[in-house]
């Protein structure tokens, strides 16, 4: 039986309250309902390069091979469960959330499980977490891409079973809030009764001053859904306040803007739009396939 020492990320993840679901529900459909949850996180493991090491009860155990897999993966799961599975089934309670720890550390692979420091930590770690939320440590968020490590924040600093000192631990914002507005006065040439034109291969959506906001991403609830991997289910969104429109990056990846003063880069921020040029959803202009078109007149 081989036995490798790695450095991995080792996550934990559980569905919040599912003892609960089978007096609500009943055995069946409780188990049904746990089965696909369990199914969809399983998914985006398989997605993002992961390995399941094991499914107990109502938690599965996986592991990546770099901080930055495991964190897109388990925002990728946290947003399947809120959105994938009241479609995949109906009796899917409004309240159902998952939790996730995580950790990327030293670790022992043998005999196809995994044992060591950062299993214990992550399995700490998703102990504090709450449903709908992911928590990791300072090791994992100092690991993460520069991109990745912005989407997280510092929570605390606690003591861990088994560490002789205190861990500083950290939450990973997967859903789309706490946007910073920039740069709002980079088109000033404006009109009272403008319009904006967005364009993605033959779809298009004209907006006027009156339209409510258009969201744009490869979701299935977005207005205008781009085909792109990198991008988020919700990526972006484009609205008009007092005549002027603005993109909002709401993403994982943030989003690329090449404006006619040049390019942009958003990251939970906003941008004015003004002229024509295009958006690229998480992935850079020059890389991109998958391009919306924008002209205000």
């Amino acid at each position: 039986m081989s036995r490798r020492n790695v450095t991995l990320s080792t996550v934990f993840a559980d569905i919040s309250g599912s003892t609960r679901l089978y007096e609500q529900l009943g055995d069946d459909v409780a188990r049904e309902l746990i089965a696909q949850c369990l199914g969809l996180m399983t998914e985006q493991v398989d997605k993002h390069g992961g390995t399941v090491i094991k499914t107990i009860g109502d938690e599965i155990m996986c592991t990546f091979p770099s901080a930055d897999a495991a964190i897109e993966s388990t925002m990728a799961m946290q947003e399947a469960v809120t959105e994938d599975l009241p479609e995949l089934n109906p009796n899917t309670p409004a309240t159902l959330t998952i939790r996730i720890g995580l950790h990327y550390g030293p670790a022992i692979l043998e005999g196809g499980d995994v044992f060591g420091d950062a299993v214990n930590v992550a399995a700490r770690m998703a102990s504090l977490a709450k449903g709908g939320q992911i928590i990791t440590t300072r090791d994992t968020a100092e690991s993460l891409s520069p991109l990745l490590a912005s989407s997280t924040r510092h929570l605390d600093r606690i003591a861990v079973k088994g560490k002789a000192e205190d861990m500083d631990i950290f939450e990973v914002i997967w859903q789309p809030d706490d946007v910073t507005r920039i740069a709002t006065d980079l088109f000033k040439k404006t009109e009272q009764d403008s319009l904006l034109v967005l364009q993605y291969h033959s779809r298009e959506i004209t907006m006027k001053s009156t339209s409510g906001p258009v969201v744009i991403g490869r979701g299935k609830k977005a207005d205008m859904i781009v085909n792109d991997s990198m991008a988020s289910r919700e990526h972006a969104r484009v609205e008009c306040r007092r005549g002027k429109f603005f993109l909002t990056d709401q993403s994982t990846n943030g989003t690329y803007v090449v404006t006619e003063d040049g390019p942009a880069y958003l990251r939970r921020e906003e941008l004015q739009l003004g002229g024509s040029g295009k958006i690229a959803l998480g992935r850079e202009l020059h890389d991109a396939t998958e391009i919306v078109l924008y002209e205000c007149t």
